[in-house]
């Protein structure tokens, strides 16, 4: 990519966008019976900045040249082909023609092979993007055909094609109104990631697990689109300022990184730097509620509601014991004053009856 200077100022270093969308890629795509002419263009481009190779000395360009090893010259492009080289190797010439005449049905076609959901594809697979453009008027109907069954049935269709001199893989789906490609990677050219984890049992907190929680819940979402690329930016700086012959721009202090000695305190506090970046009050670290587990405690109610609630019901429970402990009392009292009523009249009546015998035999006697 080339970069030019719109204005002559500073840190105005623009990389050149080219607006001619041209088709890498003329085929159909053959769905079914039906059959959709259509054109490949790129759905991507790098606006990464690009360095020459020079001299150091002097400045002077460095540049590759292509030369043959048995005539030892320089050759130009157009004498430039293909080759394969054998074990022993021999160099097994191949032309452009001995590929257009390859066996494959995929040489000009997107073969569709397959209708699944897309959550079926494994991000790791993904490679380049295509947009696949209708190829003229008669292929309007078929490709808005396509492009509505794949809306309907939430669906993406895998398909396979060639290009660039082999097979490949491939995943269409809706963007907007048109129908994107893009490139897969066969499963067995993606590796398995054994022996990547930590070899080391480790075992995560819930109190951790909230922890983590909260800092993504304080991260929260973002606009994609305003992210950018901050190294480029610099990038252009340094350019700017070199072709000014000016100092280029002082970097920053890098942030210090090692080894993570307190996890739980250095979750906290990125939860507060999250916070404070977003202009919120740090406070106290808002803690989420525990996952489910098979440990998990009983749900808790928690606010000041449910708190007075609480409270009044424990209120409510003492005045309540208390008025039955008071009742309680009283019947006690009352009863232990009968008893004792109950025994002066047995009292009294057993002295009667004692006096009344005496007097019975006082008569007798006289």
């Amino acid at each position: 990519m080339r970069i030019s200077r719109k204005d002559g100022q500073k840190g105005s270093i623009r990389p050149e966008r080219v607006l001619l969308v041209r088709s890498i890629w003329n085929g159909a795509i053959s769905f079914g019976l039906v059959s959709i002419p259509i054109k490949l263009v790129n759905a991507t481009e790098s606006h990464s900045i690009s360095f020459r190779q020079i001299h150091t000395e002097d400045g002077g360009r460095v540049r590759y040249r292509k030369v043959c090893e048995l005539e030892d010259r320089e050759i130009s492009q157009a004498e430039i082909g293909k080759g394969y080289e054998d074990a022993d190797g021999t160099i097994i010439p191949i032309t452009d023609e001995d590929l257009s005449h390859l066996p494959l049905p995929t040489a000009k076609t997107i073969e569709i092979v397959a209708f699944v959901p897309a959550e079926r594809i494994d991000p790791l697979q993904m490679d380049a993007s295509y947009y696949l453009q209708a190829g003229g008027a008669p292929a309007a109907k078929p490709y808005t055909l396509l492009r509505e069954a794949l809306k309907r049935s939430n669906k993406v269709a895998i398909a396979k094609f060639a290009l660039r001199g082999r097979e490949r893989l491939g995943m269409l789906r809706v963007v907007e109104d048109a129908i994107a490609l893009h490139g897969l990677l066969w499963p067995d050219e993606v590796r398995a990631p054994e022996g990547l984890a930590p070899d080391t049992k480790v075992t995560v907190s819930d109190k951790e697990l909230d922890l983590a929680d909260a800092l993504m819940d304080t991260l929260g979402e973002i606009d994609l689109d305003e992210l950018h690329d901050e190294y480029r930016e610099a990038l252009e700086e340094v350019v700017a300022a070199k072709a000014a012959g000016e100092a280029p721009p002082e970097s920053p202090e890098p942030a210090r990184s090692g080894k993570v000695l307190d996890l739980m305190a250095a979750l906290e506090k990125s939860v507060r730097d999250a916070k404070e970046s977003r202009g919120e009050e740090p406070g106290e670290v808002r803690q989420l509620p525990q996952r489910k587990s098979a440990r998990a405690a009983p749900k808790q109610t928690g606010g000041k509601k449910s708190t007075a609630r609480t409270a009044k019901s424990t209120t409510s429970t003492t005045s309540t014991g208390a008025k039955k402990t008071a009742a309680a009392k009283k019947t006690t009292a009352k009863s232990s004053q009968g008893t004792k009523k109950t025994a002066s009249a047995k009292k009294a009546t057993a002295a009667k009856k004692t006096a009344a015998k005496k007097t019975t035999a006082r008569k007798r006697t006289a």
